[in-house]
């Protein structure tokens, strides 16, 4: 079996946990590893000397964008595998054009979030961090337990998926087991797929208007940019719930704060935009928003599954085996 030379390009701060010494191992089995230390630029004296051997070069977060004056030091580049989420912003049109194969593992990234969305569907439906704060506030059950005969649970609830990403096709598999009504807003899914996916096909209005918690799993494209907007907040029943684990970008947040500060809504937010909040911004205190940084995704020990992942991807390519993983050109304009 031909051993390629493999480099890597990431920031290590961002990308622990990603390629452990087993996969490490595993990999230089079946590669010659270059330099264990990843580039962080792909100009400077010694990137230039491993992308003048690299054919195969795995990236991260904290890559650098692959443009074309890399792609030119690279001349036996065949692969480039993405241990991390999307490529957008990681590689550029021409490495498609000049031939390159290009896979990532944002299937693996897209486990965490799927479970975290989950979790984040069960205590919006619970109310739990409404009763958090009146246990902590009154350091006693009476305000809580008269909420306990109001309608709320996660029996027969409806909750809005608004669209069939990778993430939210396994938000949706992950809810299968509960008693629980699913609503999908995608302009890319017909009915049939719909059915298959065992939820009901409705415009976003219609999501909008009837779930009691509406989950975002939309990429953020123009044409996406504050689809949630004050209109659509406005058609949220009262006491429904907000989860955004997809991008900041999807939603109007000026609108959401003012919608949040009447009470009317919750929301659970793991994105926002800009990606940071102000420090003035009324979400880090608004008492029915749930804020998170950026957590979802995979993190920590979580990350081992994008490096298996990929090392698994590359070991399909050194043997000529089909990718399972493999990015398209035409793809790069719908992905997150």
């Amino acid at each position: 079996m031909n051993r390629p030379a493999i480099a890597f390009a990431m920031r290590a701060e961002r990308t622990q946990h990603v390629f452990t010494p087993e996969l490490l191992l595993r990999l230089g089995g079946m590669a010659r590893i270059l330099d264990d230390e990843p580039m962080t630029g792909f100009d400077g004296q010694r990137a230039r000397r491993l992308l003048a051997e690299a054919e195969v070069l795995v990236t991260g977060w904290g890559a650098p964008l692959f443009d074309e004056v890399a792609l030119s030091s690279a001349p036996r580049l065949r692969f480039i595998m993405h241990a991390a989420g999307t490529v957008k912003g990681v590689v550029d049109d021409c490495v498609f054009d000049a031939g390159v194969t290009v896979s990532h593992a944002a299937a693996a990234n897209a486990m965490p979030v799927a479970e975290f969305t989950l979790a984040a569907i069960i205590f919006a439906g619970k109310q739990v961090f409404q009763f958090r704060n009146l246990y902590a506030a009154d350091r006693g059950r009476g305000r809580s337990e008269r909420l306990l005969g109001l309608p709320i649970g996660n029996y027969r609830r409806s909750i809005g998926i608004v669209g069939a990403s990778r993430i939210g096709r396994r938000v949706i598999e992950l809810l299968r087991p509960f008693d629980c009504r699913l609503l999908l807003y995608d302009p890319l899914v017909g009915a049939d797929a719909a059915s298959a996916l065992g939820v009901e096909k409705v415009d976003l209005d219609e999501l909008m208007a009837q779930a009691d918690i509406v989950s975002l799993h939309a990429p953020s494209l123009p044409d996406t940019r504050h689809m949630i907007d004050a209109r659509r907040l406005s058609l949220m029943k009262k006491g429904a719930t907000l989860i955004n684990t997809a991008r900041g970008a999807l939603v109007d947040e000026a609108a959401l704060i003012e919608r949040l500060k009447t009470g009317v809504l919750h929301a659970i937010i793991d994105v926002t935009d800009p990606e940071v909040p102000e420090t003035n911004s009324e979400l880090y205190e608004l008492p029915n928003v749930f804020l998170t940084p950026h957590i979802a995704g995979a993190i920590g020990l979580e990350r081992t599954r994008l490096g298996e992942m990929a090392v698994d991807e590359i070991a399909r390519f050194v043997e000529g085996r089909p990718l399972l993983f493999e990015v398209c050109k035409g793809e790069l304009e719908r992905m997150a």
